[in-house]
């Protein structure tokens, strides 16, 4: 045989050829009622397009080889049914889920949130309208396992089970924001939650898919700017809303039309705040000072606007699809003032007498804060083509380019610029082999990171990454096994300045200058391998119980690992893991650096059918050379360098130091729902994790645990719901640490659903923080200068088309 003929065959095989085999499917769907079920959607492996259900129930779908059909449907339990390649007449029933049911994107095989090994949360429709807030943290917090790093309202980022930043993957329709939200608490996520169609959040690692920067979770959000779905017509919708606390104004909008297949989309939001009011508080900056009373936080405004347009084509086998977005934000950083951080500049130095009679303008121009002007542009595609008869059902590209900048503002002018210039491409090959059915895909990603200005802390840094992933599922009977495994080359490549500081009294002209005597270039390169092995068991109708084993590496980023410089935001010196102090410098020395690897248990319990639902989450992690900033009781001076800090100057910062030791962390999560009656319904929630070191000692800025529940009142066009969240006392502290109280927060919403015309709308009203509860958040680096919020009312109205 020739070797033409065997690479035919070889094509043939991989990719199917039409068949001899053709059948015609028809049924009908109803619920435990024996009522018709209409819009079922009901998907054939191997089809791009799903079909849905006629007002009777009623589908029809045509099919080429053996395979699954696949019903599912909101606040339905899906259901899975295998058929041939001849004519068939189905009946299908599905039962009323008491959990919401949806499909979770990022899980690599369009599972839904009841199917996945590893436990998700998703919130979509009016239930992330209702929760929408400026930051992603802000949006999400309320989650059982979720907290925020709260920068202030303006810059709050996702914590998931005690993991944020390097560890907390965020992305935008499965690709990474490319922000610089993971080098800094005060750099804002670039996601817009009121944009989005669905905010997924999946717990525990997600390395096998989206790399070693998942390895506390993803949290992806999902958007129509590229339609995957035909759309007939037009459809939108607008909204405004007003916060009473901040007197900030949100509009937001969103339209979308199609043709013959060819659809566009168009969406903008546009936000103006000012300073957030809280109770009243004390803060005392200096050990001589008074405590001065406060009731707002200062420098915590926000005017932001973001832009997205899109378009795309849907055809049986083809998707294509191009999109572009832009964002522009101003907001302010609080607990931060110029004169805080003066650092010496030669030339005022050189001119201080000249300026003594400037004195009243100098002390005006101490207290004006700085605030930070984020930039992104954002570009995606994608290509998507699904076979009919073949082993490969579904072959999907997805690229982003985004170029982002981050400058901090200081009494008008540029200080610091962080930008960021992001290429990213994944092609994912979905498939069906026997009784296999998965994904093999390959992740290219690169980041050009650059700092410039005085206190650019992380040098610029190239970073390279190349994956291939697999991921496969196989059902036996009402157990359904899980395996996956990813490599991933980890390169980074950065050029160091080594800097010294002249401490001679001599050299008055240069006190306090840094001198920058070498220049020493750097790489990186680690390969980083995950593997993880779970299942999930359908122990009844309804009923689960999952179990996953996963390991999972990863390599240090910029911040972490070279990192050494005042940190304007946080008022500190951040030192990287490359260095060591010695004699009162910062010396270079990255001989040992080593992965950090973790080895995580999690078991889910869920049960969703019936008046009474429920999920509970048990996870440990085991983590060896866990990275961690450290307070070393050190504080930073320009003319000393590195001194104890209990003889240095007021005004001198703190130095952070990150370090690699062993460490593990566990805790829970809790979710339950009653329905007491048609229109009664109480709901449940609580989550705590433990997070220490193993030679001693907790690690910092934990979460507190948290408890709360909701009732919830629906008749007719109203609903209503109240929900007290209980933050517990965080006493589990590390060096430096002070504990933070307990604190209860009581929310309440009322929504009015309204039909106008050929418009269908909703009214709201929200109190949150109703008691004027003072609360401070125990994971924020300036937890004492920026309490939560005090009591709120946002009204608003959201109309769709």
């Amino acid at each position: 045989m020739s070797k033409p003929t065997l690479l035919s065959l070889s094509v043939a095989a991989l990719l199917g050829s039409p068949s001899a085999f053709a059948g015609t499917i028809t049924g009908v769907v109803a619920d435990d009622n024996n009522q018709p079920l209409a819009g079922v959607a009901v998907h054939y492996h191997g089809k791009k397009q799903s079909i849905r259900t006629d007002k009777n129930g009623q589908f029809t779908i045509e099919v080429d080889q053996s395979g699954q059909l696949h019903f599912s449907k909101e606040n339905y339990v899906d259901k899975r049914i295998e058929v041939g390649s001849g004519d068939e007449q189905l009946r299908i029933t599905l039962n009323e889920s008491s959990i919401e049911t949806v499909v979770v994107y990022a899980s690599g095989l369009d599972k839904n949130n009841l199917d996945m090994v590893s436990p998700v949360s998703v919130l979509s429709g009016d239930d992330l309208r209702d929760r929408a807030q400026p930051t992603l943290g802000e949006t999400l917090k309320g989650l059982p396992g979720i907290n925020a790093s709260y920068f202030g309202p303006v810059s709050s980022s996702p914590i998931i089970r005690g993991l944020d930043g390097p560890r907390v993957k965020i992305t935008q329709n499965g690709l990474d924001s490319a922000d610089a939200s993971r080098v800094g608490p005060d750099h804002a996520v670039s996601t817009e939650s009121i944009a989005a169609e669905q905010i997924e959040v999946l717990r525990g690692p997600a390395t096998l898919l989206y790399g070693s920067g998942a390895i506390g979770g993803v949290v992806n959000v999902v958007d129509s700017r590229i339609p995957t779905d035909v759309i007939v017509g037009y459809e939108g919708t607008g909204e405004y809303s007003h916060d009473t606390v901040s007197n900030t104004n949100t509009y937001a909008g969103k339209f979308a039309a199609g043709h013959d297949g060819f659809n566009v989309h168009v969406d903008g939001t546009d936000r103006v705040g000012k300073d957030y009011q809280t109770p009243t508080y004390y803060f005392q900056e200096h050990e001589e000072d008074e405590a001065e009373a406060l009731d707002s936080v200062e420098n915590t405004f926000i005017n932001s606007g973001a832009v997205n347009i899109g378009s795309s084509y849907v055809a049986d086998h083809w998707t294509l699809g191009l999109s572009f977005g832009r964002i522009e934000s101003d907001y302010g950083i609080p607990a931060h003032g110029h004169g805080h951080h003066d650092h010496g500049d030669e030339h005022e130095h050189e001119h201080e007498e000249d300026h003594l009679e400037h004195e009243e303008d100098a002390l005006a121009h101490e207290e004006e804060s700085v605030f930070a002007r984020m930039e992104q542009d954002r570009w995606q595609a994608l290509a998507s083509y699904s076979f009919h008869d073949s082993i490969l059902e579904t072959l999907t590209m997805r690229a982003g380019y985004t170029d982002y900048q981050h400058a901090e503002i200081e009494d008008g002018e540029i200080g610091t610029v962080f930008s960021n210039t992001a290429r990213e491409v994944r092609v994912n090959a979905k498939h069906r082999l026997g009784n296999w059915h998965g994904t093999l895909g390959y992740h290219f990603s690169s980041s050009d990171y650059r700092a410039d200005g005085e206190e650019a802390f992380t040098p610029a840094t190239d970073t390279k990454v190349h994956a291939l992933y697999l991921l496969e599922e196989r059902e036996f009977g009402a157990f359904t096994l899980e395996i996956g495994g990813r490599v991933e080359d980890y390169q980074l490549s950065s050029d160091i300045a080594e800097m010294h500081h002249d401490h001679e009294e001599e050299h008055d002209d240069h006190l306090g200058e840094e001198l920058h005597d070498e220049t020493i270039h750097y790489e990186y390169d680690d390969t980083n391998i995950s593997v993880s092995l779970g299942g999930i068991w359908d122990y009844n109708e309804g009923h689960s119980v999952a179990l996953s084993v996963s390991h999972s590496e990863r390599s240090p980023l910029t911040g972490e690992l070279l990192s050494n410089g005042v940190h304007i935001a946080t008022g500190t010196y951040e030192l990287g893991l490359g260095y060591h102090i010695e004699e009162g410098e910062a010396h270079f020395e990255p001989e040992d650096i080593k992965q950090e690897t973790a080895t995580n248990i999690d078991f889910s319990w869920r049960k969703y059918v019936g008046d009474f639902g429920f999920n509970l989450s048990l996870f440990y992690n085991d983590v060896e050379n866990f990275y961690y900033q450290e307070n070393t009781g050190l504080a930073f001076e320009h003319e000393m360098g590195f001194i104890d800090q209990s003889v240095a100057d007021e005004d001198a910062m703190a130095v952070y130091h990150y370090q690699s030791a062993d460490a593990e962390l566990y805790g829970f999560e809790l979710d339950m729902h009653y329905a007491l009656s048609t229109n009664w319904e109480i709901k449940g929630f609580a989550d705590s994790v433990i997070a220490k070191l193993k030679n001693d000692g907790y690690l910092p800025r934990i979460p507190a645990a948290k408890l709360g529940s909701q009732l919830s009142y629906t008749r007719n066009n109203w609903d209503l719901a109240l929900i007290a969240t209980h933050y517990l006392e965080q006493d589990n502290i590390s060096a430096y640490e002070t504990t933070t109280d307990s604190y209860t927060l009581v929310d309440f919403k009322v929504n009015y659903n309204f039909t106008l015309g050929s418009f269908d709308g909703v009214a709201y009203v929200q109190a949150q923080n109703l008691g004027d509860e003072l609360g401070f958040v125990h994971t924020s680096f300036i937890k004492d200068q920026a309490p939560l919020p005090g009591r709120n009312f946002r009204l608003g109205i959201r109309a769709y088309f």
